[in-house]
């Protein structure tokens, strides 16, 4: 089955923005052991949250789980791992990020580079190293995806493996009904296209801006910084145990930083507004000393 771009793959969304999808996720997890700053406030309190998700947020897993098909993640990732689309800084794609406007975050007016801000400086408070306080702030710059015109649902969103057997563990499994790989037998035992103890590195996951993140800068961070990007969203794999199978012994070491760094990740986001003239020389700085002066995006 190959993967067809139609009109439904060309819609913007049914979110209102991102961030509607990251506070579902934080209700679905609260977390103990978040940031100091952030666990003063119960999640529940957080926000004003309904009990049941918002219809929004139900038709976006809906489209998320119907089209991430292995078709799909292989078109994505030939389209988009050349690595062609520009060349610029980590700063300059903060910058550009920060042109995507977020509408749905009732809790703050704070700009995309005040929340990357906000997450490494909540690190960089617990006393972390250099480069888990760097993850923090570029962790979500493959949202930028958005601003190359694809759909909310191939940007964020829960990541699973494609090619194998979904697990219930997932949200909202019953929406993978619909995708064009539920009718594939060869996809839907425990391994699919896969072997067991295979390892992550073999495993085709959801597209989405983890991914393609990671093939962004998988040459300039430590291992355990590599993780935290390309899993952070695999909620499956880090929050509920799913997929154990297929995980080498490395990657459940590893999965060590992915769920260390997920506080950060969901409950770093505050009030307070960080003061970006002040913080940008420090983190220049830091940047500079991981990065060269331009990545291939």
């Amino acid at each position: 089955m190959t993967y067809q771009p139609g009109s439904e793959q060309q819609q913007h969304g049914p979110l209102e923005g991102l961030e509607q999808w990251e506070e579902f996720v934080k209700v679905r997890y609260p977390e103990e052991g978040a940031p100091v700053e952030a666990a003063a406030k119960l999640p529940e309190a957080f926000r004003d949250y309904r009990a049941e998700a918002r219809p929004s947020v139900k038709e976006f897993y809906r489209l998320n789980h119907a089209n991430q098909s292995l078709d799909f993640v292989l078109a994505k990732k030939r389209e988009y791992l050349p690595l062609r689309k520009r060349r610029m800084s980590i700063w300059t794609a903060m910058e550009f990020l920060n042109t995507l406007v977020d509408d749905s975050d009732p809790d703050t007016d704070l700009s995309q580079i005040e929340h990357l801000l906000q997450t490494a400086e909540a690190i960089r408070r617990d006393g972390h190293p250099r480069w888990f306080i760097l993850t923090g702030l570029i962790h979500d710059l493959g949202k930028i995806l958005c601003l190359f015109g694809e759909p909310q649902w191939a940007v964020v969103g829960d990541t699973f493996p494609v090619g194998c057997a979904y697990s219930d563990r997932v949200v909202f499994p019953e929406y993978f009904a619909s995708n064009p790989d539920a009718a594939v037998a060869e996809y839907q035992s425990p391994c699919g296209i896969y072997s067991e103890t295979c390892g992550l590195e073999q495993v085709h996951l959801s597209w989405g801006h983890d991914e393609y993140l990671y093939q962004v800068v998988k040459h300039y961070l430590p291992e355990e910084a590599l993780y935290m990007v390309r899993y952070h969203s695999f909620y499956a794999a880090h929050k509920e145990a799913a997929y154990g199978h297929l995980m080498s012994e490395h990657d459940r070491e590893m999965f060590h930083w992915v769920r260390g760094f997920n506080p950060y990740d969901l409950y770093s986001k505050g009030e307070d507004r960080p003061d970006v003239p002040a913080l940008t020389p420090f983190y220049r700085e830091l940047i500079d000393e991981f990065f060269p002066a331009e990545l291939a995006w």
